[in-house]
């Protein structure tokens, strides 16, 4: 007998509608996420940065923080000995900083005032949402109250059993009067009549 021999074992690969390829990414799976060159940053949190930046520039507090540094600045330039001074009398510097503060305050109020309006828009939305149910609501209960109404217009009130009971009371009193309610006498029925409904 001669051994047998060994054959190196194949890779099976699924074939039919379910095979991979290993060119192809699987549709049926996420694809991994890509990596990026620049950094990510959450809007929200951009966007609530800015609104507090913007809700503390539009306050009194920062008017005098930002006078007070002004201030203290011209004073140390003019006052300060010549080599402590960093910013000469035409005071470039300053004049830099304050154009450079204002150039990132106007888009960070900007983007505020756009959320603000995001805001607002879906606020009136949502209220024009809520008056649309109470205009509905109010139409329905005036068409229950109007029924209820006309239900009641049909309802026998006190008042109207009264003054029929009192019609009532009348006509058997002008009947008393006149020839009796109620006959005395007994009208008989023939005794063949009996018979002859049968």
């Amino acid at each position: 007998m001669t051994p047998e021999r060994e054959t190196p074992a194949r890779e099976r690969t699924p074939a039919g509608a379910t095979a991979t390829t290993r060119g192809r990414p699987r549709l049926d799976q996420p694809r991994p996420p890509r990596r990026r060159l620049l950094p990510e940053w959450d809007p929200e949190a951009f966007g609530r940065l800015s609104e507090r930046i913007a809700r503390f520039l539009g306050t009194g507090r920062f008017i005098v923080w930002m006078t007070v540094v002004i201030i203290a600045w011209v004073l140390w330039n003019i006052f300060a000995p010549g080599d402590l001074r960093f910013d000469n009398y035409p005071f470039i510097f300053l004049t830099l900083m304050l154009s450079l503060q204002a150039s990132y305050a106007a888009p960070l109020i900007l983007l505020a005032q756009n959320r603000q309006d995001d805001r607002d828009r879906v606020n009136l939305e949502q209220d024009r949402k809520q008056n649309e149910r109470s205009i509905a609501d109010t139409e329905y209960l005036t068409r229950e109250i109007a029924a209820l109404r006309i239900g009641l217009g049909e309802v026998a009130t006190r008042d109207w059993i009264r003054s029929e009971l009192q019609d009532l009371v009348k006509e058997l009193e002008s009947r008393q009067d006149g020839h009796g309610v109620f006959p005395t006498e007994r009208t008989e029925r023939p005794s063949g009549r009996d018979v002859e409904d049968r």
